[in-house]
């Protein structure tokens, strides 16, 4: 699995740690929802302020 962090267009540069313990937090969360497929390809999340 791959993690990208950007902010405002610019990409963050993320450290193994970091990198892992959000990709597992994201996918875990997203994964439990109900009708989401095991079988996902993306997961593309958007936050505005």
């Amino acid at each position: 699995m791959s993690l990208k962090l950007k902010v405002d267009g610019k990409e963050i540069p993320l450290n193994e740690f970091v990198g892992r313990m959000l990709n597992g937090t994201i996918t875990g969360a997203v994964t439990s929802l109900k009708g989401i497929k095991e079988d996902w390809k993306k997961i593309e999340i958007e936050i505005g302020k």
